[in-house]
C-alpha cells in the first residue's frame, strides 16, 4: 500500500483479561471502547496499557477495576497475542502499529455487577455478554476474536483456578 503522509510507528505493551462466568449460557465480560478511545464504539476486553515501570500482573488488575469496577481474585497469564497493521489510526494519520497483549484468565465475583469506574477514560461500558451472542455483527477488536476462538481451549484454566 503506497502513501505519501508520514508513518507514526507506535508499539504498546498492554495487560487484559479473560473473565468467564458460566449461567445458563457461558458469558465473556466485554468492555466497549468510547468516543475518546480509538476505534470508538468497538468491544474488547477489560485492560489496556501496561505503564512504565508496572509489572503487568499489576496492571491488568488496575485496568479491570477502572474499566468493571470488578475486582480480580486470582488470574493466570495463558496467552499472548499481538496484532500489527500499517494503516490509518487516530485521527487518520498514518500508523505503524504493534499492539502486544497479555492475556489472562481471571477469576472474580461473577455476581457482581460490571460498571465503569474511571471517568473519562476510554471505556465507556462494561457487561457480560453470552458468548454465542458476540459475533453477531458488533465490531469486536481482533484480540477479542484470538480469545473466542480459542476459548474451549482455555476453559481448563478457570476450573482449575480456585
Amino acid at each position: 500500500m503506497e502513501h505519501s503522509d508520514p508513518v507514526r510507528r507506535t508499539q504498546r505493551l498492554g495487560a487484559y483479561g479473560i473473565v468467564v462466568r458460566e449461567r445458563e449460557q457461558r458469558e465473556l465480560l466485554i468492555t466497549r471502547v468510547s468516543p475518546s478511545g480509538y476505534p470508538a464504539g468497538w468491544w474488547a476486553l477489560p485492560g489496556g496499557g501496561v505503564d512504565h515501570g508496572e509489572s503487568p500482573n499489576d496492571a491488568v488488575r488496575r485496568e479491570l477495576h477502572e474499566e468493571t469496577g470488578l475486582d480480580v481474585l486470582e488470574q493466570r497469564l495463558v496467552e499472548v497475542h499481538d496484532v500489527h497493521t500499517v494503516a490509518p489510526g487516530r485521527g487518520d494519520a498514518w500508523e505503524d502499529y504493534h499492539g502486544v497483549h497479555l492475556l489472562y484468565a481471571c477469576r472474580v465475583d461473577t455476581d457482581a455487577v460490571p460498571h465503569v469506574v474511571e471517568t473519562g477514560g476510554t471505556t465507556d461500558l462494561a457487561l457480560w455478554l453470552p458468548v454465542a451472542d458476540l459475533r453477531d455483527g458488533r465490531p469486536l477488536l481482533p484480540v477479542v476474536e484470538h480469545v473466542l476462538d480459542r476459548l474451549d481451549q482455555l476453559a481448563g484454566v478457570w476450573n482449575s483456578m480456585t
